[in-house]
């Protein structure tokens, strides 16, 4: 079993990476967790979009 972690300030860029991390190998995805946070600093509100994969290789398998 494996892990792949991607973190984004912009979930439109979470979706797009873990899509192309799926389209692009040949993995068997048992879950995927997903978590959001938001922090303030001065003025800025930040943003971090963060989802878990855990899979299997399927020709490992």
């Amino acid at each position: 079993m494996k892990v792949k972690v991607f973190d984004e300030e912009h979930e439109k860029d979470l979706e797009t990476e873990v899509n192309k991390f799926l389209n692009e190998n040949d993995v068997d995805v048992i879950d995927i967790k997903l978590s959001s946070s938001c922090a303030i600093y001065g003025e800025e509100q930040l943003y971090c979009f963060t989802a878990l994969i855990i899979y299997k290789d399927i020709l490992e398998e």
